[in-house]
């Protein structure tokens, strides 16, 4: 645990400080993790629904900025403050969170439920700015585009993993609570937020009309990948040796850096579908051609084979 001591607010600010030089609209926090600055409405009858528009600080993340002037009056006005906010949706970076946490409720595996979405849905998580937080877990910090609103969710994408985006906050690195330090991941401080992969940003902002299943993390409840029957998709008319055919040239097709993951969704949709043993071998050849070696794809063919064993057979994409 962290000792909070007279230089803890200091050094809070100058890592705010710091933060909105690269761009990041911050604002102070207390040791509890919440904003330092008491709401100047508090007690009016009925309940005040401004974002700041009285002009007045204590509108929590809305009072942040990047305006080093006024950083520094915002910290002057908490001077209990022991770390910092930085909003999320906010130009010019647009910050995305991804919260991946650490309880036993869960399976202390949330980073295990990311890998598992990367490879039922196809993305790969770009080397980004990651914050260790104090209880073990972990802060990844992406960037959305301009025309994309992310919403703010807890479990939804997968258990343990929350999403921080529009009119949420990520605790800055530096910041110190009644649990901890917030500290930048070692090679990562060198970093800027990378881009979200596509394939994730379309699970992080569902359609109208689209629930996300939880454990899915797919909007649908379907992967993105190659329609592998006659038809638009795994349940279309059309025989095994057509679906495989289909799978196989969707290996093929793989680039570096994607070998790996298209096997595995590949064997995952062939399994599903009750051919998966009979395309192994085709399936490996494809994978070995790619540049894969063969002990690899194996490895990736058997793990497949595990992961949608006992499963029901007729859906794809369906619970990591």
């Amino acid at each position: 645990m962290a000792t909070i001591d007279r230089q803890t607010p200091t050094l809070a600010l100058a890592h705010a400080l710091a933060a909105a030089g690269r761009g990041l609209p911050v604002f102070p926090l207390s040791a509890t993790k919440l904003p330092a600055l008491r709401s100047p409405h508090r007690g009016e009858q009925p309940p005040a629904h401004c974002r700041g528009e009285c002009g007045l600080p204590g509108h929590g993340v809305h009072d942040a900025t990047t305006d080093p002037s006024a950083v520094r009056a915002l910290f002057a006005a908490a001077p209990r403050a022991t770390g910092y906010g930085i909003a999320c949706g906010r130009a010019p970076h647009r910050l995305i969170g991804i919260d991946l946490d650490v309880d036993p409720a869960y399976g202390s595996d949330a980073a295990g439920a990311l890998r598992q979405l990367a490879l039922q849905h196809l993305f790969t998580i770009p080397p980004t700015v990651t914050v260790l937080t104090p209880s073990g877990g972990r802060h990844l910090w992406l960037t959305g585009p301009a025309d994309a609103t992310v919403p703010n969710s807890a479990g939804r994408l997968a258990p343990g993993i929350d999403i921080r985006g529009s009119g949420g906050y990520l605790v800055g690195p530096g910041s110190v609570t009644a649990h901890g330090r917030y500290r930048l991941a070692p090679g990562t401080a060198h970093l800027t937020p990378a881009p979200c992969p596509r394939a994730l940003l379309r699970l992080l902002t569902p359609s109208p009309g689209r629930t996300a299943r939880p454990g899915t993390g797919s909007a649908s409840g379907h992967a993105s990948g190659p329609a592998t029957g006659t038809g638009s998709g795994p349940g279309a008319p059309g025989s095994a040796a057509r679906r495989g055919e289909g799978l196989v040239q969707f290996v093929l097709a793989a680039h570096e850096g994607q070998r790996n993951t298209r096997l595995f969704w590949a064997a995952c949709r062939a399994y599903e579908h009750g051919f998966g043993d009979a395309l192994a071998d085709a399936l490996t050849a494809a994978a070995v051609r790619t540049g894969l070696p063969e002990h690899e794809a194996r490895a990736a063919i058997a793990s497949a084979a595990r992961l949608t064993s006992g499963r029901g057979g007729g859906e794809a994409g369906g619970a990591a």
